[in-house]
């Protein structure tokens, strides 16, 4: 098991913003964290990288709590925000050699796994650029990069499609299967329902800080009682809201 969250309630003060959550992911899956802004979507995934602490419950990656080693817990763990966070003051190159550093990979590995994703984003002949002179979608293509050169077990992509090019969206989309057919493990929180429908192996849907549903498409369709709905469909019943699919 990968990731583990057993009755996870936690929040940002003493108000929980989140209840009961409880589910896992295996390795070689892709899972989609759905939900409305405002669900707890961005709650769950900073409880999941250990920047809160849980009010109550656990969270286990690898077996480990973030308590027992926090810098060996991250080091498992690989994540990708929807806003880029990147040093002004260093090179794409840079950024490449600081993520190489802060996960142990020796610099022949890192190159040799930099020059495929550089490629891969069409970023080769930026290497030495800042990030000032970068459009938010190569911002975004940088985070990318130092996030798959890690190979961690479990990566986590808030909003991964947003500020992507139609190829960008593409190597993104060929990276995660190419990742998952390795073993590795991907959470992806998405408001992009007809693509997290087509990869992603089981949903987690949240609505009003609580966890409504969780399974493969198919489980959710036969819970539901609704054969043959999207993925969208699903949503709108069990919610009664809706996700715009932009």
């Amino acid at each position: 098991m990968v990731l583990q969250i057993n009755q996870l309630t936690g929040g940002y003060s003493k108000t929980p913003v989140i209840r009961d959550i409880s589910f896992n992911i295996e390795a070689g899956e892709i899972v989609g964290l759905i939900g409305l802004n405002g669900a707890g979507k961005s709650t769950t995934i900073k409880h999941i990288l250990g920047l809160l602490r849980p009010h109550s419950g656990e969270i286990r990656v690898g077996g480990m709590t973030a308590e027992m080693d926090i810098e060996a817990y991250r080091r498992q763990l690989a994540y990708i925000p929807e806003s880029p966070v990147l040093y002004e003051e260093l090179t794409l190159r840079e950024h490449i050699q600081m993520t190489a550093m802060a996960y142990g990979i020796d610099e022949a590995t890192a190159l040799e796994r930099s020059e495929r994703l550089l490629e891969i984003f069409r970023l080769e002949t930026k290497v030495d650029m800042f990030p000032t002179h970068f459009s938010k979608g190569m911002k975004q293509k940088v985070m990318l990069i130092c996030a798959f050169l890690s190979h961690p077990d479990l990566y986590i992509i808030d909003e991964p499609f947003l500020g992507l090019d139609p190829l960008g969206i593409e190597s993104l989309i060929n990276l995660m299967v190419e990742e998952k057919h390795k073993g590795r493990s991907i959470l992806m929180s998405t408001h992009i329902l007809a693509t997290a429908e087509r990869y992603c192996d089981r949903f987690a849907i949240i609505d009003d800080g609580r966890l409504i549903a969780f399974g493969s498409l198919d489980a959710l369709r036969s819970e539901f009682n609704m054969p043959g709905a999207t993925l969208d469909e699903v949503y709108l019943r069990i919610t009664g809201g809706g996700i715009q699919n932009v």
